[in-house]
């Protein structure tokens, strides 16, 4: 290990690096990166470690090497001075450091190996050699590429080399290839024959198949001999005949053809007289022919023919009541939209698209029933995101539709109010098929939508009710005169409400002529303010807690004894029940939470009656408190009147972290006379200790504090130290 100097190999990111060696003065010390010179760093205050400005780049090569000066003694002794610690320790350490440096700067040099003694370049590359001149000279990269090799060399040695494979392949079957030299005779006469080889080759089948063809004629030919010799009589039966032989070879392609054909032949010879009676009818066979497209068109449809005549009865229904069938076919259409021609009052339209069915009045298409099968029907939708629209397919996969108008909406569980005419509400509803809110909604939000089914009653004349009960509703305007002793109470399915009495009824021809609303008897006619007391949530205190269960004291209104307490994470839309809830007063409660998820968080407060409020905006922070990384205690000793940097104090949090000092040390300047950065938490000092010329130990108290204001305190401690004082002298 070298005793003057130390080596590094920068990654990028590393500013700081150690200094293992003494020194008698940091000008003593230089420091190069990748060959060249720098002084863009700093020293810590122990001296054994250097800051560079910036990080030395990534494979960048760093040296800090000890260069004690050799021009000149730092001490001159004079005759009758008097001889110090202090300068006999600098003239020998300057000898010593300097002895130190030759013997590290003689072992970084290439020398002969002890083992061979042959010179050992001990791994590493050799730079700027010339090129040889002699045999035994060292040749260069450069020199071989570029010199000894030639162009057609180089090709050859690539071409070589992308051949390797086929290369190695001939040398593995090198014996094969000597036994087929010893052939060459036979193997170059097969090359000049190559084209027929390959005929024959390509025609092996054939040439088997003669090969055994030639094999049966053989005795094919003798057996024609033998036939010869028994044909005698044939022959000569033949020759008395031999005009009719003629006539037959001249057609013999007729023959042939008929012979081909003879079982057709035969199945007519069996059928003549069936025959004989297609020629008898051949009038109407060339009618027939006339019609043979239309006959092949009905042959081909000759399914649907038959399923015709099996219903041939409701065919001629049908054709009775065709003006009813023209009449329908005019009424009733089935489209993806509304048609925009032949439309008449009374027409009626399947919608595809909508899955309803639709009829045309005057003033255009419009529903022919509810869009909500039934009374009612509810969607739910669970919010992601900050949409102002709710629309399509609900938490359950049913797809939202109503009739305009006839539908409640609730947000987290309040009633919202519905935009008409020229009053704004909280929502619009009124395409059918979506809730458009005033208001952006915000993740974890809950939207139900209830929507009602509509219909028509009949009109009944009063005279066929002659049982039963009548709804109130349907019953018109009722003046005193209709009621005086006319109507006794056993025909009255309950009490008249209000608005079928046409305001000449006094309340004393009614039973009952008031209602009692929230304990008060309110005459009919008059009037009492009704409403929901809902609570509000305003802010919590805290509003930054950690993740250990914390006290929250939580403002708002309209608190009663004792709610229930939600803290919404409004990015995941996960709800965490209060631990505990204590109640105060109307405007403040007390929950316990143990959040373990780092998140913003709305406030949800529920009164034991059921109203409930949350909170608009995130009112509750939990967020990690700054941690610290730097130990507490002492951060080492530091020379009087040092400058440069004394220590760097290191904490960390989710969120950025800013220094401080809650003492009245560090950084007063009639004391450790430091800077503290409040960003870095770098501690730095012009003149450590200022005017101080004693050793002394200096503590305070350092805060750290993250961007949500949590903080966390540290003690630390740093010492000054100072030189021996005073001297001697040999006599």
């Amino acid at each position: 290990m070298a005793n003057s100097f130390v080596r590094y190999t920068g990654n990028g990111s590393t500013s700081s690096y150690a200094v293992p060696f003494s020194y008698r003065a940091q000008g003593d010390v230089a420091v190069t990166i990748d060959g060249v010179a720098t002084t863009a760093f700093t020293w810590d205050g122990a001296g054994t470690n250097i800051t560079f400005t910036s990080p030395p780049a990534d494979t960048s090569s760093i040296e800090i090497r000890r260069t004690t000066s050799q021009a000149a003694r730092l001490v001159d002794y004079a005759d009758g001075s008097v001889l110090k610690e202090n300068d006999l320790d600098t003239d020998s350490q300057q000898g010593f450091f300097m002895g130190q440096e030759a013997i590290d700067d003689a072992a970084d040099k290439i020398k002969l190996d002890n083992a061979d003694f042959q010179w050992d370049a001990q791994s590493k590359r050799l730079k700027n050699v010339a090129d040889p001149t002699g045999a035994q000279d060292v040749a260069t990269k450069n020199y071989i590429e570029s010199t000894w090799l030639s162009a057609a060399d180089k090709t050859t040695l690539n071409n070589v080399n992308s051949n390797i494979s086929a290369i190695n392949t001939v040398n593995s079957n090198i014996s094969a290839i000597t036994t087929n030299n010893s052939n060459s005779t036979n193997i170059n006469t097969v090359a000049t024959n190559i084209g027929s080889v390959n005929t024959v080759a390509s025609d092996i089948t054939k040439v088997v198949a003669v090969a055994n063809d030639l094999a049966e004629a053989v005795s094919e030919v003798e057996t024609v001999a033998d036939d010869l010799n028994e044909a005698t009589s044939e022959i000569d039966t033949v020759a008395g005949a031999i005009t009719n032989v003629d006539n037959v070879g001249n057609n013999i392609a007729n023959v042939n053809t008929v012979a081909g054909i003879s079982a057709n032949v035969t199945t007519v010879a069996g059928i003549s007289s069936n025959v004989t009676s297609v020629a008898g009818n051949e009038t109407n066979i060339n009618a027939v022919n006339t019609n043979s497209s239309n006959i092949n068109t009905v042959a081909g449809a000759i399914t649907n023919v038959n399923t015709v005549g099996g219903d041939i009865a409701n065919v001629n229904t049908v054709a009775g009541n065709i003006s009813g069938v023209n009449s329908f076919g005019e009424r009733y259409r089935v489209a993806s939209s509304a048609p925009a021609s032949s439309t008449d009052v009374g027409d009626l339209y399947f919608d595809t698209t909508a899955n309803e069915l639709k009829v045309y009045k005057s003033s255009g298409w419009a529903a022919a029933g509810s869009t909500v099968n039934g009374t009612a029907r509810r969607y739910t939708y669970d919010i992601t995101g900050t949409p102002t629209t709710v629309s399509g397919a609900d938490a359950k996969g049913e797809t939202l539709a109503y009739d305009a108008g006839f539908v409640d909406v609730f947000l987290n569980g309040v009633r919202q109010s519905n935009t008409s005419g020229s009053y704004t509400g909280d929502v619009t509803v009124s395409s059918g098929t979506s809730v458009v809110f005033a208001s952006a909604l915000a993740a974890g939000d809950v939207v139900d939508v209830v929507a009602y089914g509509t219909f028509s009653a009949a009109n009944i004349e009063a005279s066929d009710i002659t049982s039963g009960t009548i709804n109130l509703d349907r019953i018109p305007s009722i003046t005193n005169a209709k009621l005086d002793g006319s109507i006794s109470n056993d025909k009255l399915a309950g009490s008249i409400s209000n608005d079928k009495l046409a305001g000449s009824i006094a309340n004393d021809k009614l039973a009952n002529n008031s209602i009692t609303i929230n304990g008060s008897a309110v005459a009919l006619g008059g009037s009492v303010t009704v409403g929901e007391t809902k609570p509000t949530a305003t802010g919590c205190t805290p509003s930054t807690i950690t993740n250990d269960a914390t006290n929250v004291v939580i403002a708002g209104t309209n608190f009663t004894s004792i709610p229930q307490v939600w803290a919404l994470n409004t990015s995941t839309g996960i709800w965490y029940l209060a631990n505990s809830v204590s109640y105060t007063s109307a405007t403040s409660i007390t929950a316990n939470f143990t959040l373990t998820v780092d998140a913003q968080y709305k406030i949800r407060v529920e009164n034991p009656d059921g109203n409930a409020t949350l909170s608009g905006t995130n009112i509750l922070t939990v967020s990690d408190a700054p941690t610290w990384s730097t130990s507490a205690g002492s951060l080492g000793s530091v020379a009087g009147n040092f400058s440069g940097t004394v220590a760097t104090l290191s904490a960390s949090s989710d969120s950025a972290i800013t220094y401080s000092e809650t003492t009245s040390v560090l950084t007063n300047a009639s004391q450790a006379n430091c800077s503290l950065n409040s960003s870095t938490g770098a501690i730095t000092t012009s003149d450590f200790g200022g005017s101080s010329t004693t050793p002394t130990t200096y503590n305070f108290t350092i805060r750290a504090t993250d961007g949500e204001s949590q903080t966390t305190d540290r003690t630390f401690s740093l010492s000054s130290t100072f030189g021996a004082t005073g001297g001697g002298q040999f006599n």
